[in-house]
């Protein structure tokens, strides 16, 4: 922690309060607040809007300017240069591997790529129809069952363990999820093809056949997990790192971060994102309404369009501009519905010139794209939150190994502002007897 050599003073009915600053390398400074935890105020702060949490030194966003970066990385040169487990040990190691040892940590992952017979039987007493956020949640808090020699959060052999087993079996889980809900056979992963290569055939390929992806599916997927893989102090983030301060295992923070991820404000966005493109496509076909009625039918009645703005980014998501262009590159194969395209370039023209979007600084965002980039891939919508997910355990795992080797971690626990009711006595009761007969 690198504090300022200036002092905030905050006045609250003539007490002086003198609160050091925290220095950001960029972004904002701190303001170390920590020191009022026992006087009679608490900062109130609903959504943790302007709260900090945590030092980092993983991701810095500023959502004026566009900017995303890992680990000083900007995400564009990420995207153009380095491959999705590259950038996964950037953000769980903080630097860039060498060849060797990126050798190294993919072969140790796909080594790890397997589950057992007893898991998968686990995975198959969930119903076929359930959602598939719902059963990776509860797979990834029962690996921790079946792993339990890589549970002692103090032991960093067992981290490494754990963190390579989770990144590898989440892509398997997520696989066997996709399958079973379509009622296909299971297919058992191959460590001799790629982390993406591989992924594509487990839930895509038949058995007993050669399964050879389209590059262009390959490259725009592992693209989209790089573009996913971290986002700062995000909700499911925030979980994961809440979780872990209780000292509860890797496995339980990352299953509390997917659970977070699945609500529709959050992860679940790009399936909302993707059936609202279903129903305009559908309003368009059935009753003649253009994309421009549905915009306006929507500012009129103040309803929320999916896909746009963000809570973070003030102007364009610069993840959304690369996530756009691989859906460009596969629909130039001839894969995806094209219908479904030119109702998404559509919208986008609409919105990135109409007033009413732009004061309210309304750009389409990475779900806006992301959706359509899956749907092209193959995916159906119900799975495009568990890619989010996949996408995301680098950053979770690198928030909760950060957070454990931070000496001022304590456990998580927020303050709060009553205001029910105060003292309040039991009312006395009339008791009544009863005559037997």
């Amino acid at each position: 922690m690198r504090l300022a050599k200036e002092r905030a003073s905050l006045n609250i009915e003539g007490r002086e309060y003198d609160l050091p600053l925290v220095k950001a390398s960029q972004g904002p400074d701190g303001i170390l607040i920590s020191s009022m935890r026992n006087d009679e105020f608490v900062t109130l702060d609903p959504g943790f809007l302007t709260t900090a949490q945590c030092e980092s030194k993983i991701t810095y966003i500023d959502g004026d300017q566009s900017i995303l970066r890992y680990r000083g990385y900007p995400i564009e040169q990420l995207c153009e240069n380095a491959t999705f487990l590259e950038v996964a040990f950037l953000l769980i190691f903080g630097n860039l591997p060498k060849e060797d040892v990126l050798r190294d940590f993919i072969a140790n992952i796909l080594q790890r790529t397997i589950v057992g017979e007893d898991f998968q039987t686990f995975l198959g007493q969930f119903p076929r129809e359930a959602h598939p956020m719902t059963v990776l949640a509860s797979s990834v808090n029962a690996l921790e069952s079946f792993l339990p020699q890589t549970t002692d959060i103090s032991d960093e052999m067992q981290f490494r363990d754990a963190a390579m087993h989770v990144m590898a079996k989440v892509r398997t889980i997520v696989s066997f999820i996709l399958r079973r809900r379509r009622n296909e056979p299971l297919l058992y992963p191959n460590g001799k093809n790629g982390y993406v290569d591989d992924f594509m055939r487990l839930c895509f390929g038949r058995p007993y056949e050669e399964y050879v992806p389209d590059q262009v599916l390959i490259t725009a997927l592992d693209k989209l997990l790089i573009l996913q893989a971290d986002h700062e102090q995000n909700c499911s983030t925030s979980v994961v790192r809440v979780t872990g301060s209780s000292n509860a295992s890797l496995y339980a923070s990352v299953s509390a971060g997917i659970n977070a991820l699945s609500g529709p404000l959050h992860g679940g966005a790009n399936e909302a994102a993707f059936k609202q493109l279903l129903d305009i496509k559908s309003q368009r076909d059935s009753y003649g309404t253009t994309v421009k009625a549905f915009v306006e039918d929507a500012k009129a009645k103040s309803k929320k369009i999916m896909g746009l703005g963000h809570r973070v980014y003030k102007s364009y998501d610069p993840r959304a501009s690369i996530a756009k262009e691989q859906v460009m590159a596969i629909h130039k194969r001839g894969i995806g519905d094209s219908e479904l395209l030119e109702i998404a370039l559509e919208l986008e023209q609409i919105v990135s010139h109409d007033e009413y979007f732009l004061e309210r600084k309304l750009y389409p965002n990475i779900d806006f794209w992301t959706a359509l980039c899956y749907h092209s891939i193959g995916f159906e919508p119900e799975m495009f939150t568990t890619l989010f997910a996949l996408a995301r355990i680098p950053g979770w795992i690198a928030h909760w190994r950060e957070m454990h080797q931070d000496p001022l971690n304590k456990i998580g626990r927020p303050r709060q502002v009553y205001s029910g009711h105060t003292k309040r006595d039991y009312p006395k009761k009339i008791r009544f007897a009863f005559k037997k007969g």
